[in-house]
């Protein structure tokens, strides 16, 4: 019976060498969780003994190997791609096979049709986004990124204004010469629906509140300003400064804060707060239809201190190429381009996590997949319940403890000489009987 017992502790630590031996060779792993060999004792006879103690054991068996699904250290590595969960989760893959797996390895590549793979192929899934970032979808499908169609233009349809007019400055025909136009004036381009651009240039020109200038545009003539103000500027538009239309008249009151607008698009509004828009109409090329843009002009002031514009943006925009992409902790993709855009549509990364972990059966590569002991897969957003964060340009490093794993091995070897000994010892005492005479 002795060389049963020693066979079968030979044979557990032989398997326990193989479990310590393959957490070393993936120490370098990513996303690798380290393995660990659980042993039964066997016995003979068990049936009937009652409460016999004096029932020997027959040695050993490997019951189960259990994987340690602790949490392994994030490295940074710089790769947009490259994706660490942070916390509880796993990838949710589609194989090229049709089969759906999961793993916690990150290192994310984009093919040639710009879908999201992992290094065997396998689609990386999530939730579809809209521009803002918002899931429109609770149903996971491949991630795919646009990076062949350039997206499409945008036309200019707002311009936002922050600027100081000079308080000290005289009434433009007060003085001689009288002051250009061009002095308080600023330019920025806009673009038509097809991407173009258009220079659009504001000028600002202080005028007296007892004789605003009543040009006709459009067939509407600019009535005067009727609600007292301290001081005015008119407000022109267009590419020379000489012959840009006039498009508008500001108000301010003491405090130097604009107090009514006066303008032809629409008629003037004498509501509390007045209408803080300016409607101005880019200059077109022949074949393309003109447009109107609005210009917010709400945080236009009017302070003793030099004429200084703090921001002047609008937004409009030509097509542009992608360049690039950026995960945050969410899991949703922002995608980059180069017009300087970027757009949340590019999908949120689902996570995928299980009753009982320890129940998925492990593929190679770093895989897992479903099976009755570990229930049936939730998913989940990142950062939301038992669901970890995500750290773009980083991996999760393996969770093998090497200094415990090479302790792990001596151990095992010393097992493994011990069982040994026991069938040497015990063919020693069948050598002793059969030399009996």
């Amino acid at each position: 019976m002795s060389f049963q017992t020693g066979l079968s502790g030979l044979s557990a630590a032989s398997q326990n060498l193989d479990i310590i031996g393959n957490n070393i060779a993936n120490a370098n792993t990513v996303g690798m969780k380290s393995s660990r060999g659980e042993f039964a004792d066997l016995v003979a006879s068990a049936i009937g003994a009652g409460g016999n103690s004096s029932v020997a054991g027959i040695g050993t068996a490997v019951a189960s190997i259990s994987q340690n699904f602790s949490q392994g250290n994030i490295n940074i590595t710089g790769n947009s791609l490259d994706v660490a969960i942070n916390g509880g989760g796993f990838y949710q893959l589609t194989k090229t096979d049709g089969t759906t797996a999961y793993t916690r390895d990150g290192q994310f590549k984009l093919d040639k049709d710009g879908n999201i793979i992992t290094n065997t192929g396998a689609s990386v899934m999530g939730y579809p986004t809209d521009v803002t970032g918002a899931t429109s979808s609770q149903t996971t499908q491949k991630l795919t990124i646009p990076t062949t169609a350039p997206i499409a233009a945008k036309q200019t349809a707002n311009i936002i204004t922050e600027l100081n007019l000079d308080a000290r400055a005289p009434i433009w025909n007060s003085v001689q010469p009288n002051t250009p136009m061009a002095t308080y004036g600023t330019s920025l381009t806009t673009y038509d629906s097809q991407g173009k651009p258009i220079p659009v240039s504001l000028y600002f020109q202080r005028i007296d509140p007892a004789n605003p200038p009543t040009p006709v545009l459009a067939g509407v003539t600019l009535p005067g300003v009727t609600t007292p103000a301290t001081d005015q500027w008119a407000v022109y538009s267009g590419i020379d400064p000489t012959t840009a239309p006039l498009v508008g008249v500001l108000s301010f009151d003491a405090s130097g804060t604009l107090s009514a607008v006066n303008t032809t698009f629409p008629p003037l509004n004498t509501a509390t707060p007045p209408a803080r828009k300016l409607t101005i109409t880019p200059p077109q090329p022949s074949i393309i239809q003109p447009f109107d843009v609005s210009v917010d002009i709400s945080k236009v002031t009017q302070y003793g201190v030099n004429f200084a514009i703090t921001n002047l943006s609008q937004d409009g925009y030509t097509s542009g190429e992608f360049t690039g992409l950026s995960i945050d902790a969410r899991g949703v993709i922002t995608t980059r381009y180069s017009n300087g855009q970027t757009q949340k549509n590019g999908g949120m990364i689902a996570l995928a996590d299980f009753r009982n972990v320890q129940g998925l059966s492990p593929i190679g590569s770093g895989e897992y997949q479903e099976t009755y002991k570990s229930g049936p897969v939730v998913l989940g957003k990142p950062t939301i319940g038992r669901y970890g964060e995500l750290r773009s340009g980083a991996v999760e490093e393996s969770n093998v403890d090497l200094t415990a794993e090479l302790v792990n091995m001596m151990t095992a070897q010393r097992n493994y000489q011990a069982n040994a000994q026991t069938i040497k010892t015990q063919d020693q005492i069948m050598s002793t009987l059969v030399n009996l005479r």
